[in-house]
This record gives structure tokens, C-alpha cells and sequence, in this order.
């Protein structure tokens, strides 16, 4: 009988919570996202890279493996603090940095090694692009401007750089595009349009693309638009959403956008879930436990999270739902503080 090589395999987030290190040769293997390390006899998991079929550049994912972040929002008054709460179990977050300003109605984005949170109303609108780490629980520093003072949009992310799309630039709504680099602190540049201008909209991201959905126009509208991250060009619009809405949280799987609560003929619980694959419209899959609007949305690679939000009042409860099938979220934690209009992040 033949005989049989089998490496050592888990889900990523259980191999980065246990951060173990694996024998000279050993190979390592996550379940859920098909990568492989292989061992050294010395280095932890943690430090190990994946392999690739160029070792030198890093794997970049849009989906956390290790933590969810909410930065910022409203309630009572302005908030700084960051939040932290973990993927690899169910529980509630810790406080772990403050943002340089008080201020809420900002955008999320991350790279592989920092949160963002950019623009915002604190009180009065702001260009300000905070970063974070995630190695380490610390405040955050102001690395760059957008382009015009500006709050109430979407957040995106590609490997390279933090995006901001739409929002509302006083003393009127936007359908700019923009841009700035995670490999160096930067100022934002303008490098395209939306379909539709728009304020309050959600973002997702895929590895080839940006997405806006929703928003006020000043009506509502369930507008998918897409945008390339390997070109600086104009939006598409490539589907619709269930039910036009505003202030919805945005998660995103490997193959797929959600768009979670919101707000339009009233506050919304519906999870929606469109495909990366193809442009077509969303579907309605599950409910969240607390209808309402103003949350963050968090993605790790096995589930979607919605933070936060306004209900009537504000909560500070974190919903989880699965991206492997379509169902209802549960409750799994708070944040520390009931808040809405928060930015979402994860690592």
C-alpha cells in the first residue's frame, strides 16, 4: 500500500490564535482559504509566509483573519475610541486606541498592516486620514488628506490602497472616486466617478474590484456600482440591491458583497449578497437580530459582522452571519460603547 502525505491543517483563524511553529519541512494548511506555510523548526505561525509562486510578494485578502475593528461614531457625542473584538471566538470588544479626532460619519479601509479611517463630521466635515496598527493596540496618527473635507461615504481596499468613494462634501452630495496608498503616508487623489452621486452608501471590496451600493441621491437608490483597482477609471453600474437604502454596514467574502440593515422606507434587518463572479443583482439571504442603520461592517474569512448602529437607540451589539451559507446573523458580543456611524476595519 502506498503512503500517504498528509500536512497538518486548520482554519486560519484557529493557526493564528495557537501561532504554532511547525517542524523544519513541516506543511501548514488553512481549511478555509486552501493557503499553506510550510516550517522552519523556529518561527511561529504567525511570522511564517505563505507560500506563493512568488515568495517575495505578500498574499493579500480583503477578509480579516485575527480581528474585527470599530472606529469612531456617535453616542452621545463624538467618539475617538477603537474598538478591537476577535474572529476566532465569539466575544465582546476592548478598547484599544483612540483616532486623532473625535468624530463620526467616516469611512473604513485596511491594508494588510493598518486600519484607516478617513473623513467624517467632528463636528464640522474633516479630510483627515487617520492609520492604525494592528501588530500592536495603539492610537492612531494622522498620515494624509482626502481631497475635500468630506463624511458620509463608502470605504474600500484593495493590496495598495484605501479608497473613498461618494459622500457629501458641504454643501452637496459626490460621486468622486478616490484614492490613497497603503505603502507610503499620503494625500488622496481623484481617480474617478460613481454612476450616481450619492451620500450614505456602503463599499465592498473583491480582489479586483471596488463597490458602492445604495445611498441618498437625494431620494434612495439600490444601485451596485463597480470600479477596477488596477486602473484609475469611472464606475459601472452592475446590478441592484433588494431594497434602496442608506447607511447600511458592507462585508465581503471571497466571492461575494453583503449589504446589511440601512435605512429607507424604514430600518432595515435584510442581509443582501451579490456575486463578485458576474454583474447581477442582489439577493435577500438572511436578517440580522437588530434592525438598523449606521453600523460598520466586518469581514473575516468565514463570516460577515455588523457593529453598532442606530435602532432606535444606539447599540452596541455585533451581529455575525456566514458566508459559507445564507442565514440569519446571531448575537456574539458588544463593542464598549452603543454607538452609530462607525467605521469598520479587520485584520
Amino acid at each position: 500500500m502506498a503512503n500517504q502525505l498528509k500536512a497538518r491543517r486548520d482554519t486560519a483563524s484557529n493557526w493564528q490564535s495557537q501561532n504554532t511553529v511547525l517542524g523544519a519541512g513541516e506543511l501548514g494548511g488553512e481549511t478555509d482559504t486552501g493557503k499553506i506555510k510550510i516550517g522552519d523548526g523556529s518561527t511561529a505561525w504567525n511570522s511564517l509566509q505563505y507560500v506563493t509562486e512568488d515568495p517575495a510578494t505578500p498574499v493579500y485578502s480583503f477578509q480579516g483573519s485575527t480581528s474585527g475593528y470599530t472606529s469612531g461614531g456617535f453616542g452621545p457625542g463624538n467618539s475617538n475610541v477603537i474598538d478591537k473584538f476577535p474572529f476566532s471566538s465569539d466575544g465582546n470588544a476592548t478598547d484599544v486606541g483612540d483616532m486623532t479626532i473625535t468624530r463620526y460619519d467616516s469611512v473604513g479601509q485596511s491594508s494588510s498592516v493598518s486600519g484607516y479611517t478617513s473623513g467624517g463630521t467632528a463636528p464640522g466635515y474633516t479630510n483627515v486620514i487617520d492609520k492604525f496598527p494592528f501588530s500592536t493596540d495603539a492610537n492612531a496618527t494622522d498620515v494624509g488628506d482626502l481631497t475635500d473635507a468630506k463624511r458620509l461615504g463608502a470605504g474600500q481596499s484593495s493590496a495598495d490602497n484605501g479608497y473613498y468613494s461618494g459622500g457629501d462634501a458641504d454643501p452637496g452630495r459626490l460621486n468622486v472616486i478616490e484614492k490613497f496608498p497603503f505603502a507610503s503616508d499620503a494625500n488622496a487623489t481623484d481617480v474617478g466617478d460613481l454612476t450616481v452621486t450619492r451620500e450614505k452608501p456602503t463599499g465592498q471590496s473583491s480582489s479586483d474590484n471596488g463597490y458602492t451600493s445604495g445611498g441618498a441621491t437625494p431620494g434612495t437608490t439600490n444601485v451596485i456600482d463597480k470600479f477596477p483597482f488596477s486602473s484609475d477609471a469611472n464606475a459601472t453600474d452592475v446590478g441592484d440591491l433588494t431594497v434602496a437604502r442608506y447607511y447600511a454596514a458592507g462585508q465581503s467574502s471571497a466571492d461575494n458583497g453583503y449589504t446589511s440593515g440601512g435605512s429607507g422606507v424604514s430600518i432595515s434587518n435584510v442581509i443582501d449578497k451579490f456575486p463578485f463572479s458576474s454583474d447581477a443583482n442582489a439577493s435577500d439571504v438572511g436578517d440580522l437580530t437588530v434592525a438598523r442603520y449606521g453600523a460598520a461592517g466586518q469581514s473575516s474569512t468565514a463570516s460577515g459582522y455588523t457593529s453598532g448602529g442606530y435602532a432606535p437607540p444606539n447599540t452596541n451589539v455585533i451581529d455575525k452571519f456566514p458566508f459559507s451559507s445564507d442565514g440569519n446573523a446571531t448575537d456574539v458580543g458588544d463593542i464598549t460603547v452603543a454607538r452609530r456611524f462607525v467605521a469598520g476595519q479587520q485584520v
